[in-house]
């Protein structure tokens, strides 16, 4: 029997598939809302072109370059939101106070389009104005160098920065003597960073498009491509079409992995038909993807006993070391522990153990689901010891395949921005240029916030990004932010981070990835790397949307000479000739032999990645299993109540901007309040579909709640829950992090659920 539900405002089911004519609606609205209906058209088939601009968007690959579409409904969002007509003028600031800006939702607040002008925070007025840039840069200088240590200075990074401006960026703030590097990787995939390089020896993915073409098999875990990165949409269409197996293990059913209809293919669009992607899909409870992956591991050590022929000895003996560990704490697990911690019966797990015992070669893909745990590194480390378990690292269609979120997040690591810096990169930057760099590790994302919070760090530099927002915790970070001496961003438009002003703010607006970058050498290109170590190039041709902007490379170059009068590195030829700064990189990072020339072929070069030849760049020489002693996610908050809290994102989202406030697939519209719950969970504590809830954060030294929140029934896993972020992030606490890496634990939040007062 269907149970009946009430009617709730906005809420109604979407019974189409992803992609399709809904992807094509939506890209016209938002080409219709934000662009010049004719130059739009043109702009986006420019993304990802040969001699065109690099999508803002996800970091995806693209498939050779070929004359077709190369963007995706997110992506022509990302686009025309940066290539947007509307502007944010020196007259609107004047007539709206940054008080009254708070008040606006994030929505809005990128919502009123470009900024035009370098701006300082006037207090006497309340409100941003108009500033010459060399006065911006002069006020920064004197501030920073009248700092008692440069390491009361944050150098915050988003992971849309090119290579070339992240660059300058590290420089700068390592000659000016501080390796505080908090960056968005940070909050998202540093338990792989972490994480690989202890288990293979790099920490970036193994595996390329080509790969792909020759997988057996694909097992997704923790992450919805729909959304976040779309265009791998188009590779997992290709090989449903081949009927390669797609295992699925992720807590709620989300329709890009379910259903999806290519818009580039017309029989589909033409008859309104779609492609199923999973082949199968296993709704694992958030925490519990440690459990699963242990359970599948200890069903292939039981069929490796009793037929032989399952677990790879061979490669195991000659390439790994610390099988007889992991084999043994296999061997400890009762299944009733598994059961309970990932919500799978031990017959379901035995399905996907028996599929990859089958492949010869597999790939694994996984996001922010197994990334944003307080366990986040030991569930990337499990990942890659089930592949190690069968050799599927290091030969054609298997390996690991993480999927990082912004366009060159990857990239700003590989040239330097880490609070880590090995010794042999700072002997490096040392040699060419001729300073001391600072050899002390510095701050990453929650140690910064921390530190501004105690009042330890009083400035903080931003290229790009909106980081109190992305942070957990807004009730610590946003006061904090409003205490620092200094405040500096690089944006294309306002957010909230910009607003919660300092003693001093400026807010110095860049070019976009859209926009034509004029130097004194002529055109530039800048570089970006994808998800698997692509390197390419990528250059805007539009009109930059005010003359008085300048590209992210010419401002950190600014700020660094205003900084450093002295300094030893020529920061204006170097932005007079963004291929003088990638000499420098190829002088100081090792992989970017021939950088200028070789990013002149369309589609670029790949980053040296080791174990695509078996070669292990561990201190052991060997690829390392792990072991994760038992299974929980923590040890908090284990009574029967206890729910699990995601954040996640709408599909009309990407990161912390918010394009529209729908969520097509997941059938919500119009709204963000929302709370994703089963009506398992419903039914156990006596809730309805629609009821104003209040969630309630239940770790220990935290009084963090939202309240009124409408909860409706959804296909998630019991023990579950959803809520949208940036919005729940106060339900976070800042110290409930992944000790490893220092990621917070966005995707397991013990909370309890409780119908509001009044209701």
């Amino acid at each position: 029997m269907i149970k009946k539900r009430r009617a709730v405002p906005g809420i109604h089911s979407y019974n189409a598939p992803a992609g399709g004519w809904g992807a094509l609606k939506a890209t016209a609205i938002a080409v219709r809302t934000q662009m010049d209906t004719v130059e739009a058209p043109i702009t986006l088939l420019r993304t990802n072109q040969p001699d065109g601009f690099d999508c803002p968007g996800c970091a995806w690959p693209d498939k050779e370059h070929h004359s077709t579409f190369q963007f995706c409904e997110n992506g022509a969002k990302a686009v025309t939101w940066e290539a947007t007509s509307k502007r944010v003028t020196p007259e609107f600031l004047a007539q709206n106070t940054v008080t009254s800006l708070l008040q606006k939702t994030d929505y809005e607040l990128e919502g009123y389009g470009r900024l035009t002008h370098p701006l300082a925070y006037d207090r006497d007025s309340d409100t941003l104005r108009p500033v010459e840039w060399d006065e911006a840069f002069e006020r920064i200088g004197e501030i920073l160098r009248g700092m008692q240590s440069p390491d009361q200075v944050e150098f915050y990074t988003s992971g849309r920065a090119s290579n070339e401006a992240a660059y300058l960026f590290q420089l700068f703030a390592r000659e000016y003597g501080t390796n505080n590097f908090p960056d968005c990787s940070n909050m998202c995939h540093e338990p792989t960073s972490v994480g690989l390089p202890q288990s293979i020896g790099i920490g970036k993915g193994t595996v390329s498009l080509e790969d792909f073409d020759h997988a057996e098999l694909i097992i997704s875990i923790g992450h919805n491509p729909g959304t976040n990165h779309p265009r791998m949409m188009g590779t997992l269409h290709e090989l449903a079409r081949r009927k390669v197996p797609i295992i699925v293990l992720n807590p709620l059913r989300e329709r890009a992995l379910e259903r999806f209809t290519d818009p580039q293919n017309v029989i589909e669009m033409a008859t309104y038909s779609a492609t199923h992607i999973a082949s199968s899909y296993f709704q694992v409870k958030s925490g519990g993807d440690a459990a699963a992956l242990k359970g599948i591991m200890k069903t292939l050590l039981v069929m490796d006993a009793e037929q032989g022929n399952v677990v790879d000895h061979d490669f195991i003996a000659a390439h790994t070391q610390g099988f007889e560990r992991l084999a043994a704490d296999l061997a400890a697990i009762p299944w009733e522990v598994i059961e309970k911690e990932c919500g799978l019966t031990q017959a379901e797990i035995e399905q996907v153990a028996i599929a990859y015992a089958k492949s010869k070669a597999t790939i694994i893909t996984y996001g922010m689901g197994i990334t944003q745990h307080n366990k986040g590194t030991a569930n990337v480390r499990l990942i890659a010891d089930l592949l190690l378990m069968c050799g599927n690292i290091g030969k054609p269609g298997a390996g690991i395949c993480p999927l990082r979120g912004h366009s060159n997040v990857q990239g700003n690591r590989t040239v330097g921005i880490t609070e880590k810096p090995s010794e042999n990169f700072l002997k490096k930057l040392e040699e060419v240029f001729g300073f001391t760099a600072p050899k002390k590790h510095g701050h990453d994302a929650v140690n910064a916030m921390r530190s501004m919070v105690q009042g330890t760090s009083k400035a903080l530099i931003c290229l790009g990004g909106n980081f109190a927002v992305a942070l957990p915790d807004p009730e610590q970070c946003f006061p904090a932010m409003q205490k620092l001496a200094l405040s500096v961003h690089l944006g294309t438009k306002l957010n909230r981070t910009h607003l919660l002003v300092a003693e001093e703010t400026f807010i110095l607006p860049c070019l976009g990835r859209t926009e034509l970058d004029i130097q004194a050498s002529g055109r530039q290109s800048i570089t970006v790397e994808d998800s698997m170590s692509m390197v390419h190039a990528s250059s805007g041709k539009l009109k930059p949307a005010s003359e008085f902007l300048r590209s992210e490379p010419a401002i950190v170059a600014g700020m660094a000479q205003a900084v450093m009068p002295d300094s030893k590195v020529p920061w204006l030829e170097l932005i007079a000739d963004y291929s003088i700064i990638r000499d420098l990189i190829e002088k100081t990072i090792p992989g970017f032999d021939n950088y200028n020339a070789r990013i002149a072929v369309p589609g670029g070069f790949r980053m040296p990645l080791p174990p695509t030849k078996r070669q292990w760049p561990t201190p052991t020489g060997k690829a390392m299993f792990s072991v994760f002693s038992g299974v929980h996610e923590d040890t908090q908050a284990q009574e029967d109540d206890i729910l699990r809290l995601m954040t996640l994102r709408s599909h009309d989202q990407y990161n912390t901007t918010i394009y529209a406030l729908d969520d097509r697939y997941r059938g919500v519209f119009g709204r963000r309040d929302i709370l994703f719950m089963s009506d398992t969970d419903l039914d156990a504590r006596g809730l309805e579909h629609g009821d104003q809830v209040d969630i309630e954060t239940v770790v220990a030294g935290s009084t963090l709640r939202l309240q009124n929140i409408t909860v409706i029934a959804y296909n998630i896993a019991p023990g579950s829950v959803g809520a949208y972020y940036p919005e729940a992030n106060v339900l976070v606490p800042l110290d409930y992090i992944d000790v490893e890496s220092g990621t917070p634990s966005y995707k397991s939040v013990p909370v309890r659920v409780t119908l509001s007062a009044g209701s």
